[in-house]
This record gives structure tokens, C-alpha cells and sequence, in this order.
């Protein structure tokens, strides 16, 4: 029953918030939203949530929601899960809200080798207010103030509805992974405006890593003690993004750290110059129970700079444990994937 209590109360932070889609830096904390292949990578029941405030030092900050559930039916070696995003952006009173279902097979290749098939069917709606909008048309230019309605057909708000279908493929061994995503496949139409057109661009991604036993000797699922390399790369359009970085368990606790930009590549198109968007610190902490809690918070080394963004927090909380069959018990993950 207190297990059921605490789903229960995990899910319903989601229904109380706004959301848009956005990035986390502890992606491997939101395993449904990285890649739809990780439902039920745990081979566990799990449930969590995870919240990002971005650029919190601007008036036009990014506040982000989650939460999923999912479960693995070792009978046919499935992964079903629900996914809830939500985030909201102050500049428009842009809003965005998505729930989904998400399922995933595992295929065994070998004695300790995986390749899991992922898919995912999402319903968004989007909301904004364009009420305090100010257009070219309305202002003067001699006192730089609004001068009469600018003519324009938006109304004071507006929302879209549409379906999103993403798909994912996972292959892992007892110390290695990799993955890739492709997420919005039928590019859905996104505009407010009618008889425009604005798609979401699709975004392809692919992520990896390798993790040893810091304890020596052979490789254990179990050891208290293991590193891991890993790194996650993303592009969407005409923009692509990539995170490099490393985590430390200790057992309890767990450290990481990241970077994130595009070395030598500026735009997509490689000149020479740096783009450097930040460095990411983590520390979390993951008990024996099934609870994992994690703290990262993102230090701006973009031209935006850290005094102006104020940088960006998440925290991130999941809750795994083995229901249905009880001859089952025991059974640990066949995936040696980051924590967070």
C-alpha cells in the first residue's frame, strides 16, 4: 500500500504543472524521454520525476516537469511504460504538456549481450498568450512605446493539439552501451497560426558509454564501486549539441561531472571556433531501498555567461523495486547504464 501511496503521489506532480520540451543534464535520470528502447531497462517496476529550472538569473526562464512509470514482464522480455513532460516558458506563457506510452523488447544476442527495440506514442498540447506580445507595427520610434493594436489575427492566446511518434534502439553488454533515438518522426505541424506552417523539426540521437569495476578484477553487476564514461549526442535542425562526461559510484553516493558544446564547431559548420555552453556538476545519491536522488547544476560558459542565466538546476528522484512474481526476486538489471 505504500508503495502504491507513493506512485500515486509522484504521478499527480505531474498533472500540476506546465511543461514544454526541453533538455535535461541528467538524461539517463529520465530514461523514457532519452530514448523510448530504456522502457523497463531496470528490469524492475520504477517510478520517478525530474525538474529543471533554466536560466533562472533571466526574466525568460525555462521551468521543466517529468514523470513515468514503468514496468518489465520478464515473461515477454518487455518494457511497457506512461511518460508525463511538462514545461513552460515565461517569455510567452508558452506551455507544453505530453503524455505518452512507450514500449520496448529486449532481444538476447548472447550470454550477456542485449539489443532492445523501443517505440512511443505521444499526445502534446501546447498553449501561449500572446496578449503582451509587441510587434514592429505598434511602436514609435521617436519614445519606443506601443501605439494602437498591431493588426495581427493571433488573439490573446491560442493552443495546438497533435500526436508525436518516436522510436529507439539499445544494445548493451555487461560493461558497455549504446543507443539511438529519433524523436517527432512525422515532423508534426506546431504553429498557433492558422494556414502557416511550422513543423517540429525531427531530432536523432545517440549515446554511449562504457563502465568498469574500480574494485578490480572481473566486471560485477553488483560491485559498489564503478566508473563510467559516457556521452550523449543530439541534433535537431539546424542545431546539434554534445555532452561528455563521467560518473563515480561510490555507494552510496554518486559523482559526476560534464561538459557540454561543440568543440571546434560553431553553428554546425566547423570554423575554428569553440562553442562551449557549460559544465555540469552532479551528486546523488542511490540506497539499497530502490530510492535514487540526484542534484545537478549546470555552470553557463556560453557568451550568455553564468551572471546573467544564473546557470540551471535539476533535481531528480526514482524509486525502483521488483513486483509481480515473486520467483523473480532477485533478478538484477542486464544494463550497466549511468544512474543519472
Amino acid at each position: 500500500m505504500k508503495k502504491l501511496l507513493l506512485i500515486l503521489t509522484l504521478l499527480m506532480t505531474a498533472f500540476s504543472v506546465k511543461a514544454q520540451d526541453i533538455q535535461y543534464s541528467q538524461f539517463y535520470a529520465a530514461p523514457l524521454y532519452l530514448n523510448p528502447a530504456m522502457t523497463g531497462a531496470t528490469e524492475l517496476t520504477r517510478v520517478g520525476v525530474n525538474y529543471r529550472n533554466q536560466w533562472p538569473g533571466l526574466n525568460q526562464d525555462i521551468t521543466s516537469y517529468s514523470a513515468y512509470l514503468d514496468h518489465y514482464f520478464f515473461d515477454a522480455n518487455s518494457g511497457v511504460g506512461l511518460l508525463f513532460n511538462s514545461s513552460q516558458q515565461s517569455q510567452l506563457q508558452l506551455s507544453t504538456q505530453e503524455i505518452g506510452l512507450s514500449y520496448a523488447y529486449r532481444l538476447q544476442l548472447g550470454r550477456a549481450s542485449y539489443l532492445r527495440f523501443g517505440g512511443q506514442a505521444n499526445y502534446v498540447s501546447r498553449d501561449a498568450y500572446f496578449g503582451d506580445l509587441v510587434f514592429g507595427s505598434q511602436l514609435d520610434v521617436d519614445n519606443d512605446q506601443p501605439i494602437g493594436p498591431s493588426g495581427e489575427s493571433l488573439g490573446n492566446g491560442n493552443k495546438h493539439q497533435f500526436l508525436d511518434y518516436n522510436f529507439g534502439m539499445f544494445f548493451n553488454t555487461q560493461s558497455i552501451w549504446l543507443g539511438i533515438a529519433g524523436h517527432h518522426l512525422t515532423q508534426p505541424q506546431t504553429s498557433f497560426v492558422e494556414d502557416s506552417r511550422s513543423r517540429l523539426p525531427m531530432k536523432i540521437s545517440a549515446h554511449g558509454g562504457f563502465q568498469w569495476d574500480l574494485a578490480g578484477g572481473s566486471f560485477s553487476m553488483a560491485s559498489n564501486r564503478t566508473m563510467s564514461l559516457a556521452f550523449n549526442y543530439k541534433k535537431q535542425g539546424a542545431f546539434n549539441q554534445l555532452d561528455l562526461g563521467t560518473q563515480v559510484n561510490l555507494d552510496p553516493v554518486v559523482l559526476g561531472a560534464w561538459y557540454r558544446g561543440i568543440p571546434l564547431v560553431k553553428n554546425g559548420v566547423i570554423n575554428g571556433k569553440a562553442n562551449h555552453e557549460s559544465l555540469i556538476g552532479l551528486l546523488g545519491f542511490s540506497f539499497d531501498n530502490g530510492i535514487e536522488v540526484g542534484y545537478s547544476y549546470d555552470f553557463t560558459i556560453s557568451q550568455l555567461n553564468q551572471a546573467q542565466s544564473g546557470g540551471a538546476h535539476e533535481i531528480s528522484f526514482r524509486y525502483s523495486f521488483l513486483a509481480g512474481n515473486d520467483r523473480l526476486r532477485g533478478k538484477t538489471s542486464s544494463m550497466p547504464c549511468f544512474k543519472y
